[in-house]
């Protein structure tokens, strides 16, 4: 039984550093791009009626994949990055449908979407930054 047990943590410990990298370097030529990156970003909020400061929700989608990606690969701050990341999945999503876009388009948005939601249940596993310092609420 306790092989099985370090095999899930071994496993989610894989799969955070693994999506976790990915999506950091996903996200750091976004939080480097500056103002006209962010506002090219955040100009898809209009899509849900959002039509104000884009550059703030363009650098909110930035700071989510670069910050929130190496999170998720530490399993430091593990369920709030993992919320960041969940919204950030969400409205890529949306907008790759309001786009009319097809599932080779949508399909990442809509794959990390999904492990990003498991994630958020399942927690960062025991080897991680939370379970060290916050083994309580893990």
């Amino acid at each position: 039984m306790r092989t099985k047990k370090n095999l899930l943590h071994a496993g989610l410990l894989i799969l955070r550093i693994g999506i976790g990298v990915s999506i950091f370097f996903h996200g750091l030529p976004k939080i480097t791009g500056g103002v006209e990156t962010w506002t090219a970003i955040g100009g898809t909020m209009s899509n849900f009626g959002i039509n104000f400061a884009p550059s703030f929700w363009g650098f909110m989608a930035a700071f989510a994949e670069s910050v929130g990606g190496l999170l998720f690969a530490l399993g430091l701050l593990f369920r709030p990055a993992t919320i960041l990341l969940v919204g950030v999945m969400a409205v890529a999503l949306a907008t790759h449908f309001f786009a009319g876009d097809n599932f080779l388009k949508y399909g990442h948005a809509l794959d990390l979407l999904i492990v990003f939601v498991a994630a958020f249940f399942t927690g960062p596993g025991k080897y991680s930054l939370d379970y060290k310092l916050f083994p309580r609420m893990v």
